[in-house]
């Protein structure tokens, strides 16, 4: 499993203050209010920042770190991620998963045949949809249902799947 978490990624400038425009990657977006510092990622670098103030807009995270008090240090950070240290994160609820520790893993149908790997998975507003891809490179799409996700056992990187009609 991985150390760090994705929880989003600057995508722009918020005024002229040094905010900044964060993407949210996460079912929560009010988990923000509860963050005191987080790293920002820029290519292989990683550095702590601490929160001074956060705000929201349009499902868009508005946020001021402290030390960036300007639009050209605000500038700086676009197009890199938000990261948070795994072990400090609250227990998810059960039949809740990260999505780094999900992609990969094998999708097998109740039959117990082999679909492929879970390659991706967007959110479409109304649930998530899980792109599976075989070893051809041919994609499955599946509704992140109940009636069509049936087990998911991220230690054994193994999911089980009911295909409904016109799924394949």
């Amino acid at each position: 499993m991985t150390k760090y978490l994705e929880i989003g990624q600057i995508v722009n400038t918020f005024g002229i203050k040094g905010m900044v425009k964060v993407k949210p990657f996460t079912d929560d977006i009010r988990r923000f209010d509860r963050l005191e510092k987080v790293y920002i990622k820029k290519q292989n670098e990683k550095k702590e920042y601490q929160i001074e103030e956060v705000k929201y807009h349009k499902e868009m995270v508005l946020i001021k770190f402290k030390g960036i008090d300007n639009i050209d240090a605000a500038n700086l950070l676009k197009n890199s991620y938000l990261i948070v240290d795994r072990e400090k994160e609250e227990p998810l609820e059960e039949g809740r998963y990260y999505i780094v520790d999900m992609l990969g893993i094998d999708v097998y149908t109740e039959e117990g045949n082999l679909l492929g790997k879970l390659d991706d998975i967007y959110n479409t507003g109304s649930n998530d949809i899980y792109v599976v891809k075989d070893e051809l490179g041919k994609q499955v799409l599946l509704p992140a249902l109940k009636e069509v996700i049936k087990k998911v056992d991220i230690e054994n990187k193994k999911m089980v799947v009911h295909l409904i009609p016109g799924l394949i």
